[in-house]
């Protein structure tokens, strides 16, 4: 009878701390209101300002036009290459997929790409200002 008990309660112990442990990541999980908004937001200002399509933002990353610009991460390739990249993973991915690593990137690439558009110079076309933007996934021709 003891042992009964005992197995019971270690069953009984078992799945509370599975309940418990599923409520934990659920509601560490759970997106509020507030958040579902934001993260629109973003994705409607990021799909506005990334005019390239994923085609034409892959065979320009593999240009050297795109590998000369911008400043070294610290492995040899510059931030903006490797945003674009990045970019790439975001625009192949489903909107319910993106996670909020995905979310905070597509914010960063939309001010980037805001602030590089006030600073045009006054001749754009084949600059190294054209060819960060490229990398940051806007054509400004488009």
């Amino acid at each position: 009878m003891c042992r009964y008990k005992i197995i019971f309660r270690c069953f009984w112990n078992k799945n509370l701390i599975i309940w418990y442990s599923y409520c934990f990541v659920y509601f560490m999980n759970k997106v509020t209101d507030k958040e579902k908004q934001e993260h629109e937001e973003i994705y409607k200002e990021f799909n506005k300002t990334v005019n390239m399509t994923v085609p034409t933002l892959e065979k320009w990353l593999i240009t050297e036009e795109s590998k000369k610009v911008g400043f070294d991460s610290g492995d040899g390739e510059s931030i903006g290459h490797k945003s674009g990249k990045h970019i790439i993973k975001i625009l192949k991915k489903k909107k319910n997929d993106l996670t909020d690593a995905d979310y905070k990137h597509m914010q960063k690439v939309h001010g980037y790409i805001a602030r590089h558009m006030a600073q045009k110079p006054k001749e754009p076309k084949g600059s190294n200002w054209d060819y960060s933007l490229k990398n940051w996934g806007h054509d400004y021709l488009k």
